[in-house]
């Protein structure tokens, strides 16, 4: 009983509940992103990163490093913004967007901002393409 009780409350469900089967791998996902946009899809992956303002988006990282991020509208979910180095399972549909030199720039600045880290306009280079879960759901495992 007390073991079912611990494995509850580590347990943390977000957002509408999952509805596949089982999760994909981030590198499955980003391996060939394009057949995959528009689909509802889950992945699991290590949370390195949390909006640190709104909770809007956290950043899970696969078995070999590579991150995926899952943005939500604001309000949607919170995601508890001492999550990194937890682990999490994520779904909703798979988003790409394309972004010139400048918006990559302007998105940086404010992921600066929201994190309180300094930002260097000069370190973006050229545009940007960025795929990301729209998030319909979550659970933190740990």
């Amino acid at each position: 009983m007390c073991l079912a009780a611990a494995s509850f409350a580590a347990e943390l469900k977000l957002g509408k509940p999952l509805e596949l089967a089982s999760p994909m791998t981030i590198e499955k996902v980003l391996a060939e992103p394009d057949a995959l946009v528009g689909k509802q899809i889950q992945v699991k992956g290590k949370i390195t990163e949390v909006c640190q303002m709104m909770g809007c988006w956290m950043a899970l990282r696969g078995e070999s490093g590579q991150v995926l991020r899952v943005k939500v509208n604001d309000g949607e979910i919170v995601f508890p913004k001492d999550s990194a180095g937890k682990t999490a399972i994520a779904e909703g549909k798979l988003t790409k967007r394309e972004l010139t030199r400048d918006q990559a720039a302007a998105e940086a600045k404010h992921e600066a901002e929201e994190q309180g880290r300094k930002f260097d306009p000069a370190s973006v280079k050229a545009g940007k393409t960025v795929y990301q879960i729209q998030g319909s759901g979550a659970v933190i495992l740990n």
